[in-house]
């Protein structure tokens, strides 16, 4: 009777520990240290997001064409990967050749040095880089598996420095960027994940993880170990982003991601309360990222290749790509200089920060267009930065061609003009009567005619050459 009354006690406070955490992790963040650095993060405005993996070689979506869900397609493959225009491969041929690809990544190229510059010249402030997507494939040397470019079977494992994270890492930080580092917390290549005895029908896990509780503790394991090595291997790491967001706990599913959990809606519990203990040991003010899946480690959030129609009452950012894809595609279709600068100036002008996607080759090199729109945004910052970094919104804040912006202490307001072409006479509403205007960038002779309607000024600005892709004028 009595040891079914401890039982009967431990079952209960098993129970009530549970509940407990589960609402600690869906209340939001309230550490005033993690919240200061996020405040921190809000002020660098523009960042960079590289993917980069095996599925460069083929230049094909990231992981995603080895997922069996009937959205996707497949090119037939070709003697030298996937041929263009075609469709129908067969998935297990198709798949087992993409995860072969291990044996065949060596970016010869690869400088990130010069990617660090490249960032760092186009105005970016910090870096998320690809550590490992869902392929499962690790852009670093893990203990936990030899699936990754130091692993025995890769040709760049036999490089001097074959931590590619590392060399990342590495030159960011020397070149000034807070680093970031993405993980995926699905991972199609462990056998405690997408199981070798059954199919695959979806993203998803592919066992009842209640009638096999021990594989899924081996992977929870896994992820934890490699986490581990992410967050204590390359020095204090200021973001970890993490990504697939159908790996979550029962708490925070709902009507927009149930479709996620696929045919069988397997709730897949990664265990954010540990996991982020072992990321934040030594280093507690680590922002964590846990996208779409919100509660306390989703620091910000991250609306994907959109901006939001208003202010949003918490820290985001819109993760957008320069072209079509996130990873490399060749002949990739990129956005223009001044299309991107007008992203940015959207995005900070609602209160949020603007992640850039590009994706580097095979070898290693970041695409010519991605660097001549970097170099093209870095001028343009160069000069109007200041109506960029370290601002808070204004009312109105902004709609159509005009946006403003203002300096945390409030000392300096900015309107911002977007220009869908050079222009040398530009007309610009301020929401206030001043006489106190001051064009950014423009010679000091540069007429303004003034004029006062309704409690705003309406300028016009007549520059002794064109101006490109936006005017800002402080007031």
């Amino acid at each position: 009777m009595k040891k079914n009354i401890t039982f009967c006690l431990l079952l209960i406070a098993m129970c009530w520990c549970s509940d407990v955490l589960a609402q600690y992790s869906r209340e939001a963040e309230s550490d005033p240290v993690v919240l200061g650095r996020v405040a921190e993060w809000q002020d660098l405005k523009l960042g960079l997001i590289l993917h980069w993996g095996i599925y460069a070689q083929w230049g094909v979506v990231e992981s995603w064409s080895i997922c069996n869900e009937d959205w996707i397609t497949r090119e037939q493959l070709g003697s030298d990967g996937p041929v263009r225009g075609t469709q129908g491969a067969d998935y297990i041929d198709y798949k087992r050749a993409y995860q072969a690809l291990n044996r065949t990544f060596n970016p010869t190229m690869f400088n990130p040095t010069q990617w660090a510059e490249a960032a760092r010249d186009a105005g970016m402030r910090y870096l998320v880089f690809t550590t490992k997507h869902h392929d499962g494939f690790c852009m670093f040397d893990s203990r936990e598996t030899d699936y990754s470019v130091a692993g025995r079977e890769c040709p760049y494992s036999r490089n001097s420095q074959p931590d590619i994270t590392r060399s990342v890492v590495d030159a960011f930080r020397g070149a000034g960027l807070w680093t970031g580092l993405y993980f995926s917390k699905p991972d199609w290549h462990h056998p405690d994940y997408w199981a070798p005895e059954w199919a695959t029908p979806d993203r998803n896990v592919n066992y009842d993880i209640t009638r096999h509780p021990d594989r899924w503790n081996r992977f929870r394991h896994f992820t934890y170990n490699q986490i581990q090595e992410l967050t204590h291997n390359y020095g204090d790491i200021d973001i970890l982003w993490l990504d697939g967001g159908w790996v979550r706990p029962e708490w925070s599913i709902n009507d927009e991601t149930r479709p996620w959990l696929g045919c069988y809606a397997r709730v897949q519990d990664i265990g954010m309360d540990s996991l982020v203990a072992i990321a934040r040991d030594g280093n507690p003010d680590l922002i964590v990222v846990d996208r779409s899946v919100g509660g306390r480690y989703e620091n910000y959030r991250t609306p994907e290749k959109q901006i939001p129609d208003q202010m949003l009452p918490y820290p985001w950012e819109t993760c957008m790509t320069m072209g079509d894809s996130w990873s490399y595609v060749p002949g990739d279709n990129y956005k223009s200089t001044t299309q991107l600068i007008h992203m940015l100036v959207k995005v900070v002008a609602k209160g949020g920060n603007l992640l850039l996607g590009v994706g580097p080759d095979a070898e290693g090199r970041l695409p010519q267009e991605a660097l001549v729109r970097m170099k093209e945004m870095g001028e343009w910052l160069r000069v109007n930065g200041e109506a960029i970094y370290g601002t808070r919104p204004l009312a109105p804040y902004g709609a159509g061609r005009k946006y403003y912006t203002q300096s945390k202490d409030g000392k300096h307001r900015y309107a911002i003009c977007l220009l869908d072409r050079p222009m040398a006479t530009i007309t610009i509403e301020l929401p206030v009567e001043t006489h106190m205007v001051r064009p950014i960038g423009l010679d000091d002779d540069t007429r303004i005619q003034t004029r006062f309607e309704r409690g705003c000024t309406r300028l016009t600005v007549l520059c002794n050459s064109p101006v490109k892709h936006a005017l800002v004028v402080e007031f």
